[in-house]
């Protein structure tokens, strides 16, 4: 479980902040979808955290295992170190 905190909440904090820097930048009413559909302002704003927090999770995913890949941890294993 901790491995999957050490993922999720600095991809969380992440989103926050890419959230933060991108609607503040951008109005989420000035963005068409699909051309002609407009969607709300909070629908754009949750659509767009989830966006970034699972883009962000994913790095995080990946930086985790290219990390540990030489020492065979599982994302699920209470290992933290290899038994010498």
């Amino acid at each position: 479980m901790r491995t999957v905190m050490w993922i999720f909440w600095p991809s969380f904090l992440a989103a926050g902040f890419a959230s933060g820097v991108v609607f503040a930048l951008v109005d989420p009413r000035d963005i068409p979808l699909f051309g002609h559909i407009r969607i709300s302002s909070e629908l754009a704003y949750a659509a767009g955290f989830f966006l970034f927090w699972l883009t962000a999770a994913f790095s995080s995913t990946l930086s985790f295992f290219m990390a540990n890949s030489g020492n065979n941890l599982s994302l699920f294993s209470r290992q933290t170190e290899l038994d010498d």
